[in-house]
């Protein structure tokens, strides 16, 4: 039997980067509970102090398909690189010259969002097609491919 599954990702500002990995995948950030106009209207009803209300957030693909991804705010800062991270499939059915200018296109986008470009993996046919490795606002790398 298949299993839903979420990515949770601890971090320093879990709205901040909850906002990034939106645009990031063409998700949203998760709306309120029925009845609330915003986050801040549903916490304040739960009893949830202001100091407290950016503890969590997160994104679900609009479509439904993709998994949610849940950030969770943490003490301690990232120290070492990530044993799991998310391809971000910016090219699909690409090769050569036209799948690293999408990926390029892609990591500029990015960038402008807040992320920072790692390096760049050529391709290197035949199992290799090539991907840009990079690192949201808080440090976590992913790759586009």
């Amino acid at each position: 039997m298949a299993r839903d599954v979420q990515i949770t990702v601890d971090c320093a500002d879990p709205a901040a980067l909850a906002a990034f990995w939106a645009e990031a995948l063409g998700y949203r950030v998760q709306p309120p509970p029925e009845g609330f106009d915003s986050w801040d209207q549903a916490l304040e009803a739960f009893g949830v102090p202001p100091e407290r209300r950016n503890d969590a957030a997160a994104v679900v693909d609009q479509d439904g398909a993709g998994p949610r991804l849940f950030f969770q705010r943490v003490p301690e800062g990232k120290r070492v690189k990530n044993r799991v991270h998310l391809d971000v499939r910016a090219a699909p059915g690409l090769d050569g010259e036209a799948r690293m200018a999408a990926l390029e296109a892609e990591a500029d986008r990015l960038v402008a969002h807040g992320a920072k470009r790692l390096a760049r993996h050529e391709p290197r046919p035949p199992l290799e097609g090539g991907h840009i490795v990079m690192a949201d606002p808080e440090g976590n790398e992913f790759c586009l491919d």
